[in-house]
């Protein structure tokens, strides 16, 4: 299992969660991705899902599955992950790009119009992304929600940032 060995998802790992959308779902905008492989005492997501496209049930040690028709990507879930473990992706949003919403907890934050590296799993840089939004209300307790525009084909792949070393 990669996730012991490494620290982080493969991606069979990956496709195997319940709380991953199926590339058809993917196809039609924005959705959460649910990256929690470990059951664990936990159901914050379940709670903050408005449209209750989230569901983990009565023993709260389940994985959290997603009922993919039902989310609207709002991204509430996002931040209130204590895991860091849920994003929200669009295929949709240009041609060639897609876009990632991923929670933040770094300071300083980086602003919108900012090119970052997007980050794959491994802390690797895979592409320069730009910052669309930051979101950092004080109901999300310190945990920023930013959205990224990446290349199309990375928008499974990237999952964290790190500002360039110009803007540090």
């Amino acid at each position: 299992m990669a996730l012991l060995k490494n620290g982080y998802l493969s991606q069979d790992e990956l496709q195997k969660l319940p709380g991953v959308p199926t590339p058809e779902r993917l196809a039609k905008g924005p959705v959460v991705v649910i990256e929690c492989a470990q059951e664990i005492p936990c159901n914050p997501c379940e709670t903050a899902c408005a449209k209750g496209a989230i569901h983990i049930g009565e023993n709260i040690i389940e994985l959290p599955v997603l009922e993919e028709e039902k989310c609207s990507g709002c991204a509430l879930c996002v931040a209130a992950c204590p895991g860091q473990a849920i994003f929200v992706v669009d295929a949709t949003y240009s041609e060639t790009e897609g876009t990632v919403t991923l929670p933040y907890e770094y300071l300083p934050l980086p602003q919108k119009g900012d090119l970052v590296d997007g980050l794959n799993r491994a802390g690797e840089a895979v592409c320069t992304a730009r910052v669309l939004r930051v979101v950092n209300p004080e109901k999300y307790d310190h945990t920023a929600v930013i959205t990224i525009a990446v290349p199309k084909a990375l928008i499974m792949e990237v999952r964290s940032l790190r500002r360039k070393q110009s803007e540090v």
